[in-house]
């Protein structure tokens, strides 16, 4: 029941993000559900073979290479689902942090 409430807060923090930015957007809701689950299961697969791999410059960088990655992952998630389209590693990088803020604070409030 916690994926798929956790799958909900990230499509709508998705969508949420297609009305903030013009760099990201979606062709509709059934997409952002698409791109929820796609960013998931890149959250839980690749994202710690990166952190991994990168660890010594996320020590180096206090943690802050770690918004670096998570906005490489929602750029892929962009490029891999067919209807959800994000621009610029700029936009990709603003979008992850407010899908991760939204995430954040629904999951604060509700859990």
């Amino acid at each position: 029941m916690r994926i798929l409430f956790s799958w909900l807060v990230t499509t709508v923090a998705i969508l949420i993000v297609t009305q903030l930015l013009r760099g990201v957007r979606v062709s509709g809701v059934g997409t952002a559900v698409i791109a929820a689950a796609v960013l998931g299961i890149l959250n839980a697969l690749v994202g710690p073979v990166l952190i991994f791999l990168t660890l010594p410059l996320t020590i180096v960088t206090f943690g802050l290479f770690l918004f670096v990655i998570n906005a490489l992952l929602f750029w892929l998630a962009g490029a891999l689902v067919p209807g959800f389209d994000v621009d610029s590693f700029g936009s990709a990088l603003v979008g992850s942090l407010i899908v991760s803020i939204v995430s954040l604070i629904v999951h604060a409030v509700f859990t």
